[in-house]
């Protein structure tokens, strides 16, 4: 299954770390730290208890800001037709074979729906991408 992809596009809104444009499939691998992986699953408290910093409320807002950020890209690229995966770091170092395979079912996926890659094969989603 010979599957076409891009790698870090620039001109798709959020810059994917891969993405297969013909099916409008975003793939993003997430680290843990920076992209708030204790904010998301344990809450703020636990946030704050893991930093150990004495500049504690500027690593908060940022990594706040970050899941923001996030959370906006997933938005737009959703509203424009895209599928989103979000994958955290150390998920993809411990069983990459299963993450593969639930891109992979993504993709399939999109296949059925889209009957295939358009025939433009464009990631331009229209949208500026970050810088």
């Amino acid at each position: 299954m010979g599957l076409r992809y891009r790698k870090n596009l620039k001109a798709v809104f959020g810059r994917p770390d891969v993405a297969f444009c013909g099916l409008r499939v975003a793939v993003f691998v997430d680290g843990d730290y920076w992209h708030g992986r204790i904010l998301q699953q344990s809450g703020l408290q636990a946030l704050n208890e893991s930093l150990k910093t004495s500049n504690r409320a500027f690593w908060v807002r940022k990594i706040q800001q970050n899941v923001a950020r996030d959370t906006l890209v997933n938005g737009e690229l959703e509203r424009a037709g895209w599928s989103v995966v979000r994958v955290w770091e150390t998920d993809l170092k411990r069983n990459p074979a299963l993450v593969a395979a639930r891109i992979l079912e993504l993709v399939s996926s999109r296949r059925l729906v889209t009957g295939g890659p358009s025939a433009q094969g464009t990631c331009a989603v229209g949208l500026q991408a970050d810088s």
